[in-house]
């Protein structure tokens, strides 16, 4: 089947020429190849469905899905939409029940370096679920629940009912409990330092209230184009259609950012590039000169803030002798000193907003980012003044749109966690964890002991994506005595289980998520077809597990899927009836009005976080110890973290241009997130073809880098470091700095020898090259941005890809 669709070329998209085009947000669709025959379908038709792309009518025709449309609540949709048919039949579907054939065999005597090298063996459902519940008995029995991982972090797909977290949460918490994370990698340092700041938020203004206030935005390692692109529920895609609004304005805005990225490209920002991981001293010479030129709003600090008169002196240099002037910044970040000096006198003398995105604090030491750019906003005086002050979240999954007055729907419940367990550990420290049992380690204020992890339970993520250090990671990976992944396709992930079971898609069960981050809405998520091959949903799994173990009629509550999703719809409408929100009755809503969308106030429209404390700090105090910005923390100057200081301080990363190991590899390794993909979701879709370069990861250079290395447009190259090794296809563009190269985190990982630390990925898995170690004793993020390398043109015979090949 073919559409009439909007086609942009590959090396455009790739080199950011026209990617977001001349006045919309809307990039290319997708020319789709013909769909495979599917299994078993419930009926023809057009099915409304939702994903973390956006709201579509997908259509079925003899048994399976040959085509989807937006629905009419995506306000600006997307090709990742148009991707799904055929990612749901993408070869590389779990068809059956799988067991690694050594673990088969000999069980917790298997040898785990055989992990991931791709020996698995067919069982029958039966076999599968006995095996899996015999191996929680057993850890349970011999171990504890102490030794029962089930953190299961990642981007499952939205769901009220299907909330595959929830539904492996609830099963082993009725088994006993097990172990949890905490944090998450995208805002592992953010979300703890924002406490002890400003009470916790990391919100600011509404869009609206920014289109109508804002004098100066400045997009500080945000790139709200692509990341609104995506949402954690089923997006609207209304934050780009905010960005057009706000571009219509005409206001002024500058980007800092290596890349001249796509944001800065549709709104023709200005564009400052630092070196990366260098935005703290930039930020520190910006802060020097609002002090030397006597810029800074000294009533607002004193009024709103705790602790500028211990913060002054060090950015003066009076406590360690060095003062942060503009030139002392431009030695560490690259950036002019008269243009650091420029953007604090326009900082100064415009309301200005400081949208900064997550990259800034998964980095070394990334405490210290958010901190610093509050801490100018509070210097500015701008804080909690509409359209003015800092925002963590503006650039994210349609945040700054106004919050629908949606009821509260409960979702699926976890159940109630037993107590004596471990902590929960930092979400990018549990491989560290698998490795390391009755180690200390300190995080937020606490030390804690690593657990004893015995088994491994893993739904609704892909952690041989997301972790950082693939190699070590992989080393890690082996310790654990069992590892038993849900997936519905072959990932790296899937491939270093011993038990690895086939869940079905969003298309294959029914289901009803919220509509937007802001909860504008609820979609309704019906089943197109029946599940392919042999693949079931999470909760029929673990209903059979729970029977097994003894607690289903607890498990279920004695709901079957259909029940469940009426039970979850009727709390949410007695909710709605407390606000004065009116539903339709179930059936309505599911058989005719599958989308309901939820109304908007006034005040949510131009709302601004913390209005209220800057109206009357007396009787709106912040939720910090001093009830007010606290710019020095001396909670924190308690703990006693040399890597975590009590004011915002620019501390020498493990590794930057200019510093430790820059001789040794020049360029600075920038991981930001994929336009056609979220994270490593999709990169098994037919829509890799429009980015990839001869089937690899596309990797930017900047020409004048390119030329220095012999590497043409088009070429393979070679990507390496003490920690590793990718292939990658070569994108030449002048929207990257120099000495930078872009390598977008999402692909996926392709070992040239399946199982064996240090071999090359032939596929281009960014984290084989990145470092995995803490942001710092407090927050213990992750430092996926922190990464130097070097690029070679590839020689030799290239290696097949192999990766998006099915195992069986």
């Amino acid at each position: 089947m073919t559409q009439h669709v909007r086609f942009t070329s590959r090396r455009a998209v790739l080199k950011g020429i026209t990617a977001l085009g001349a006045g919309t947000l809307m990039t290319p669709a997708l020319l789709r190849p013909a769909l495979a025959a599917a299994e078993g379908a419930v009926m023809d038709g057009e099915f409304v469905n939702g994903s973390h792309f956006g709201i579509g009518y997908f259509k079925v025709e003899g048994g399976r899905i040959v085509g989807v449309r937006p629905h009419e609540a995506d306000l600006k949709p997307n090709e990742m939409l148009d991707t799904l048919p055929d990612w749901v039949y993408s070869p590389d579907r779990i068809k059956y029940p799988m067991v690694r054939k050594s673990f088969l065999e000999k069980g917790v005597d298997s040898d785990r370096t055989e992990r991931g090298k791709g020996e698995f063996v067919r069982v029958s459902w039966e076999e599968a679920l006995d095996l899996v519940a015999s191996e929680l008995k057993r850890v349970k029995e011999t171990h504890g629940n102490s030794s029962i991982f089930g953190g299961s972090y990642g981007w499952r797909t939205p769901a009220l009912l299907h909330n595959c977290m929830n539904n492996l949460y609830r099963m082993l918490n009725l088994h006993g409990g097990y172990v949890d994370d905490v944090q998450t990698y995208s805002t592992g340092a953010i979300r703890v330092i924002m406490p002890y700041v400003n009470g916790g938020p990391t919100t600011g203004s509404s869009w609206p209230a920014i289109i109508e206030n804002t004098e100066l935005m400045v997009f500080w390692g945000s790139n709200p184009a692509i990341c609104s692109r995506i949402g954690w529920q089923v997006p609207n895609h209304a934050g780009l259609k905010y960005l057009e609004e706000f571009k219509a304005t005409g206001t002024q805005s500058i980007v800092v950012d290596p890349i001249r990225n796509d944001t800065a490209q549709f709104l023709d920002s200005e564009w400052i590039a630092p070196r990366q991981g260098t935005d703290v001293a930039m930020m520190l010479g910006i802060a020097h000169t609002l002090i030397e030129e006597d810029l800074h709003d000294k009533a607002f600090l004193a009024d709103y803030c705790v602790g500028f008169d211990k913060f002054a002196p060090y950015v003066m240099g009076e406590t360690d002798g060095t003062p942060k002037t503009a030139e002392w910044a431009s030695e560490i970040c690259g950036v002019d000193a008269e243009k650091i000096r420029e953007l604090a006198r326009l900082m100064a003398s415009k309301r200005t907003y400081i949208s900064m995105g997550w990259s800034i604090q998964r980095q070394h030491h990334g405490e210290q980012g958010p901190w610093m750019a509050f801490t100018l906003a509070c210097m500015l005086g701008y804080q909690a003044l509409p359209g003015g002050g800092s925002d963590f979240n503006l650039h994210y999954s349609n945040y700054g749109t106004p919050k629908g007055t949606a009821p509260i729907f409960p979702g699926f419940p976890a159940g109630e966690a037993p107590e004596g367990l471990p902590a929960p550990i930092p979400v990018s420290r549990v491989p560290w964890a698998m490795a390391n049992a009755g180690v200390e380690y300190d995080y937020n204020g606490t030390r804690y002991t690593a657990p004893d992890l015995r088994l491994v339970y893993w739904t609704g993520g892909n952690p041989m994506h997301h972790h950082q250090e693939r190699n070590q990671h992989i080393q890690y990976w082996q310790n654990p005595e069992t590892i038993i992944v849900h997936d519905m396709f072959w990932t790296a992930t899937a491939r270093f289980a011993d038990i690895v079971l086939p869940v079905c898609t969003n298309f294959e069960k029914n289901d009803m998520s919220m509509v937007s981050d802001q909860n504008v809405g609820i979609v309704a998520m019906k089943k197109a077809i029946d599940p392919l091959f042999e693949s079931k949903s999470d909760y029929e799994i673990f209903t059979e597990i729970a029977r097994r173990l003894g607690f289903e009629a607890e498990y279920t509550d004695g709901r079957d899927e259909m029940a469940w999703l009426r039970h979850i719809y009727s709390e949410g409408q007695k909710h709605g009836e407390t606000k004065g929100v009116t539903l339709p009755d179930f059936d309505t809503f599911w058989n005719e009005q599958p989308y309901q969308e939820f109304p908007v106030t006034e005040e949510a429209k131009y709302e601004v976080t913390q209005a209220s404390y800057r109206e009357d700090p007396l009787l709106n105090p912040v939720a910090t110890p001093s009830g007010m910005y606290e710019i020095y923390s001396r909670k924190i100057e308690g703990y006693n973290y040399a890597d975590c200081p009590p004011h915002p301080t620019w501390m020498e990363p493990f590794e930057r241009l200019g510093g430790a190991m820059s001789d040794r590899y020049p360029l600075h390794v920038n991981t930001q997130h994929p336009m056609y993909r979220l994270h490593s979701q999709l990169n098994n879709a037919e829509l890799r073809h429009v980015y990839e370069v001869k089937g690899r990861e596309p990797v930017l250079i900047n020409p004048e880098d390119a030329a220095e290395r012999g590497i043409a447009d088009g070429d393979i190259v070679r990507i390496y470091n003490d920690r590793g090794q990718v292939l990658a296809g070569a994108v030449i563009s002048d929207t990257i700095s120099r000495s930078h190269i872009k390598l977008s985190e999402g692909g996926w990982y392709d070992p040239q020898e399946p199982g064996v630390p240090g071999t090359l990925c032939k596929h281009g898995d960014v984290n084989v090259l990145t470092h995995d170690v803490g942001t710092s004793s407090l927050a213990q993020g992750n430092c996926g941005h922190t990464a130097l390398a070097e690029v070679e043109k590839f020689e030799g015979e290239v290696p097949e890809i192999t990766i998006f090949q099915p195992l069986a």
